[in-house]
């Protein structure tokens, strides 16, 4: 790989090697997504797995949301 910056490379891989929290497969309706747990019930949605075309122009499912988790969504 190679990276063309001018910007200082301790800032470019800052955080590289940090541990992450483990994502989560969450279903809600018809749509599948990966979640980033940030706190109990509390997630944010990292990227949409499986689910209808139309749930991409959806707002509130969009990438970085935070989302309510319940008991019967977690998969």
């Amino acid at each position: 790989m190679t990276i063309y910056t001018n910007i200082p490379l301790e800032l470019v891989f800052e955080g590289m090697n940090e541990q992450r929290n483990a994502y989560m497969d969450i279903v809600i309706g018809d749509v599948r997504m990966q979640v980033e747990p940030l706190s109990p019930g509390v997630g944010r949605i990292v990227r949409l797995v499986e689910c209808p075309l139309d749930a991409y122009l959806r707002p509130e499912l969009s990438p970085g949301n935070v989302i309510a988790l319940g008991p019967a969504v977690i998969k």
